[in-house]
C-alpha cells in the first residue's frame, strides 16, 4: 500500500467497515510485513519524574496537575543501567527512557548521551522521550546512538487545544522533523479516549500516515484516568470510557494505513480485558510495554503478560531479530 496521500475520507471508510472484515484485512497486511505471533517487549523507565511545565490534561506529571506526583531529579547512570539490566533479564529488547520536561536543557545532554551509550552496551534498543528538541539536540542524541525518539501527536490538530495549551501542534511536528533529519527512527502515536470524536481519530491517523515517512513505531495509548488531572477527573466523574472495540478498530486502521510500522499497544493496556488485548494483536499490534509501571501509572506485570502469551500462543520477539519477515 502506498503510504502517501491518505485522505481523511479514505481513512474514515476503514473505520466504517464491519469490524470482522476490518480485522481480517488488517491481519493479512500484518503478516505481509511482520512475523506472526511474535511480540516485541519494551520497558519504560521514568528517568526524571514530575514538575513538567506543560499543561497536558492527561498527565499526572504536569505541574498543573494535583495528582500528588512530586518533582524529582534526573536519575544517575547507575540507576538507569540497573533498571535496563533488569528489563533485559525479563525479556525486553527495547528500553525506553522518559523525562518529564517541556524540553531538555543543554546541560542535561551529556548525562542523557551517557545513558544511551550505556544502555546500548547491554545490547538493547534505546528510545527516549524528553519533550521538544532543537535540531542540535536531536543531532547530539543521534550521535550518541539513540535508536528511537518518541514524541506523540496525542490527538488531531483540531482537538489538540482541548488537551494541551502550552505547546502548539506545529511544534510537535517540528520536533519530529528534527528527529527524522538527525537520522533517528520516529516513535509517534496518540492517546485514545480523551473526549475526541471518531473524526479526530481519523485525522490523527491520517496525519501520522502522511508524514514525510510514517513513524517506524506507532504507540496507540488509551487514556489512563488519573485523579488530579484535568482529563482524568472528567473521565472519572462521568465514567466516560472509550469502548474497547473502538480501540481495537483504531489499531486495525493504523495497521492498514501504516503497514510497515510497528504498532505498539501502550498505556491503558492494564484496563483492557484479555479478549480485547487478543483482538488488538489480531488487529496488528506487535509490541507492548511490560512491567508493573509505565512512568507513573500502572501496567500489566510481566507475570500476567506471560500467562496471556501462553493462552494466545504468542512469544516474545528475540533480541536482534528484524520485525519484518524475509520478503
Amino acid at each position: 500500500m502506498n503510504h502517501k496521500g491518505w485522505t481523511n475520507e479514505k481513512v474514515a471508510e476503514f473505520f466504517d467497515r464491519p469490524l470482522l472484515d476490518l480485522l481480517l484485512e488488517a491481519q493479512q497486511i500484518h503478516r505481509q510485513w511482520h512475523r506472526p505471533n511474535e511480540i516485541q517487549l519494551s520497558t519504560l523507565l521514568s528517568i526524571k519524574t514530575g514538575g513538567c511545565q506543560e499543561d497536558c490534561g492527561y498527565c499526572s506529571q504536569s505541574a498543573f496537575a494535583t495528582s500528588g506526583v512530586k518533582a524529582a531529579k534526573l536519575l544517575n547512570r547507575d540507576e538507569v543501567i540497573k533498571a535496563a539490566s533488569e528489563a533485559k533479564a525479563a525479556g525486553s529488547t527495547r528500553f525506553c527512557m522518559g523525562a518529564a520536561w517541556r524540553e531538555p536543557k543543554d546541560r542535561d545532554m551529556p548525562a542523557l548521551c551517557e545513558m544511551i551509550g550505556s544502555v546500548k552496551a547491554l545490547g538493547l534498543e534505546t528510545c527516549m522521550t524528553l519533550g521538544m528538541l532543537s535540531a542540535r539536540q536531536a543531532g547530539q542524541l543521534a550521535s550518541a546512538g539513540l535508536d528511537f525518539y518518541n514524541h506523540n501527536l496525542d490527538t488531531s490538530e483540531d482537538h489538540y487545544p482541548k488537551v494541551v495549551t502550552t505547546r502548539r501542534y506545529s511544534e510537535r511536528l517540528e520536533t519530529l522533523d528534527h528527529v527524522r533529519v538527525a537520522g533517528m527512527a520516529v516513535c509517534c502515536g496518540g492517546i485514545i479516549g480523551m473526549g475526541e470524536t471518531r473524526s479526530d481519530r481519523v485525522k490523527l491517523l491520517a496525519t501520522l500516515a502522511n508524514l514525510p515517512e510514517p513513524p517506524q513505531s506507532v504507540p496507540i495509548n488509551a487514556l489512563v484516568p488519573v485523579q488530579g488531572t484535568r482529563l482524568g477527573d472528567k473521565a472519572l466523574q462521568t465514567d466516560d470510557r472509550l469502548d474497547e472495540l473502538e480501540f481495537v478498530r483504531t489499531i486495525a486502521v493504523a495497521r492498514l494505513i501504516m503497514p510497515q510500522s510497528v504498532i505498539r499497544l501502550s498505556a491503558g493496556r492494564e484496563s483492557l480485558s484479555e479478549s480485547s488485548q487478543a483482538l488488538c494483536f489480531l488487529a496488528g499490534a506487535s509490541s507492548i510495554f511490560t512491567g508493573d509501571r509505565l512512568l507513573t501509572t500502572r501496567n500489566c506485570g510481566s507475570s500476567k503478560d506471560s500467562k496471556l502469551f501462553e493462552k494466545l500462543g504468542l512469544s516474545a520477539a528475540p533480541l536482534g531479530q528484524p520485525a519484518a519477515p524475509p520478503r
